[in-house]
């Protein structure tokens, strides 16, 4: 039996809760493109102060080493900005996805193809823009597909956040972990498709290079993948103008699987860091750059 929080604990989840219902009903009171502006401005203006702030300048330095300084504070300032509007938005993804104009599509034929077909695939992503529109893209193509999340600590917040979430349409949910692990299992084991970010440290994960340097990476995509003959099949959330997106459905990486279990996950694990590099090089200022994602030691030597 999981153990009871204390009386101060759980006072202050619920207090924590209450804040995150008033944000919520802020934002949906005005319109949507106020809304995401304000996020930019008060993250480009209280991120700063955090000691997130200098994760995403050890982040940035270690992917562009030759960057001039003007050029890295111009991505911090514009990191933050993204990562406001990402938190700003949240609360009101529902009435966003509900605007045909505010999402563009691309190759989302190949979306068509996965639900006509009932084909399953390990859709893989990473931390870009409002990466939440992906999940939501897949769902109303008419993809089946179990979503991985990772729970928030507060349990009142947690439950806030799945109900947003089914509020544009995502209702299938494996939590991360070893419940999680087994859901997907079973999820692939009946033809229906899984979809998981793998752009973050996995403390445990393959140590393959990501622009260079050793991250430890998650292999379960790639296991999954290999195990049940399905194609890794990336996917990318780019943000044209304000709360206006381009969900991008990307050529399907097929693994082959060789007999070496080990070295085709890593193989697999190589193409995925791949993917998540030229994503990243492609639009720097909408990644999630505020997570560790290289080993500790890096940031303690900075």
């Amino acid at each position: 039996m999981a153990n009871r929080p204390s009386i101060a604990q759980d006072l202050l989840w619920r207090l924590e809760a209450v804040g995150f219902d008033v944000l919520t009903a802020l934002a949906r009171i005005f319109p949507i493109d106020m809304v995401s502006d304000a996020g930019a401005w008060a993250f480009q203006r209280l991120g700063p102060l955090t000691s997130a702030h200098r994760v995403a300048e050890t982040n940035l330095r270690i992917v562009f080493p030759e960057a001039p300084d003007a050029e890295i504070a111009r991505l911090l300032r514009a990191q933050w900005a993204a990562a406001g509007r990402w938190a700003a938005e949240f609360p009101i993804l529902d009435r966003i996805i509900a605007d045909p104009s505010r999402v563009e599509l691309v190759n989302g034929e190949r979306l068509a193809q996965i639900a006509r077909d009932s084909e399953p695939v390990v859709f893989i992503s990473g931390h870009f823009s409002s990466f939440e529109i992906m999940p939501a893209s897949i769902i109303h193509a008419g993809v089946i597909c179990q979503v991985t999340y990772r729970a928030t600590n507060n349990p009142y917040v947690d439950a806030r956040i799945r109900k947003s979430r089914w509020r544009y349409g995502v209702r299938l949910f494996a939590p991360k972990g070893g419940d999680g692990a087994r859901e997907l299992l079973e999820a692939l084991g009946r033809g229906e498709s899984v979809a998981l970010m793998n752009d973050q440290k996995f403390n445990g994960g393959v140590a393959a290079p990501l622009f260079g340097v050793t991250a430890h990476t998650a292999p379960g995509p790639s296991r999954l993948a290999l195990r049940f003959g399905a194609a890794l099949q990336p996917m990318s959330v780019q943000r044209k103008d304000k709360a206006r997106f381009r969900v991008v459905v990307h050529d399907p990486i097929r693994l082959e699987s060789t007999g070496d279990r080990t070295a085709d996950i890593e193989t697999g694990v190589g193409r995925v860091n791949a993917f998540i590099e030229e994503r990243i090089r492609e639009r720097p200022e909408e990644w999630f750059w505020v997570h560790k994602r290289w080993p500790n030691e890096i940031y303690k030597r900075r």
